[in-house]
């Protein structure tokens, strides 16, 4: 596996192999790139699209990111919760990035601890770290199921 620099990240989107809109220098990290947090909701309950969501023990949650991703087809990313995030009790369950994938994410975590967590839209969240595939992708997320490509904002299953 090659992890990608940020120079190598710059390069992949100078090249067109990579896109994050928007690109923040300042988000950009030795070996990838923080993401930022656009929406949040409790599901059944509470949505934000600007400011502070409390998040209290034992809840779920969701977010979305404010970086639309595309990787190429000889880029996957993986995901990242930032550690300052683990330290106050959010867990989450991340995946990969697919090849051909376009879109924001939608992120999913729960409040394991014993206290309100506040998130903030705005703020950083996650770290994405860009891997070069063996060769292309044979069959591009977006041509294999492609369920969540294009998507803005929040996300639910579409089982």
């Amino acid at each position: 596996m090659t992890i990608l620099s940020d120079e190598a990240i710059i390069s992949a989107l100078d090249v067109g192999e990579l896109e994050i809109e928007p690109f923040n220098e300042d988000n950009l990290t030795p070996n990838g790139y923080d993401l930022t947090i656009k929406e949040i909701e409790i599901p059944g309950s509470e949505k934000i699209c600007n400011g502070d969501l409390i998040i209290p023990p034992g809840k779920r949650f969701a977010l979305s990111t404010k970086e639309r991703i595309a990787c190429g087809p000889n880029l996957c990313a993986q995901l990242w919760l930032r550690t300052s995030w683990a330290r106050k009790g959010i867990m989450c369950s991340f995946g990969k990035i697919d090849s051909g994938f376009n879109g924001t994410l939608t992120l999913l975590g729960f409040n394991s601890s014993d206290k309100n967590v506040t998130l903030s839209t705005g703020v950083t969240f996650a770290q994405m770290v860009f891997e070069i595939m063996t060769g292309a992708a044979s069959s591009l997320y977006s041509e294999r199921s492609g369920n969540y490509q294009n998507q803005d904002g929040i996300t639910w299953s579409k089982e």
